[in-house]
């Protein structure tokens, strides 16, 4: 089963997802959403299964240098609106693995997620 990878190709995190895969020779495909785009049938996908919070990446540099106002009363319908405008702000690695994902990349959780 070949499997999806998505997220953006200059990422550290990204970087290491995808040489922990080769290294576990896992197929997978990679698309990148900062340069294909993502819908919004992905992210709410990804939304109800992990919650808004899990996927829009508060930490980053994207989110933090929104005006107050954009970062105030999100819920899940702003937290996808604020993803599709700017694909920077979802959380990486998401792997898709038929009907689940995993976001973000820990060795172990994938190790686990692929067992």
């Amino acid at each position: 089963m070949t499997h999806i990878l998505y997220g953006i190709k200059a990422c550290d995190t990204m970087k290491k997802a995808r040489t922990w895969l080769d290294e576990h020779q896992v197929q997978y495909a990679f698309h990148d959403y900062k340069t294909v785009g993502i819908d919004r049938e992905h992210l709410s996908r990804w939304c109800d299964e992990h919650g808004w919070q899990v996927v829009l990446n508060k930490a980053g540099t994207t989110f933090r240098k929104l005006a107050d106002e954009q970062k105030a009363d999100i819920d899940q319908a702003k937290a996808i609106e604020l993803m599709l405008a700017q694909p920077s702000m979802i959380k990486r690695p998401v792997l898709q693995l038929g009907d689940k994902t995993v976001i973000g990349f820990k060795p172990d959780i994938y190790a686990a997620a692929l067992a």
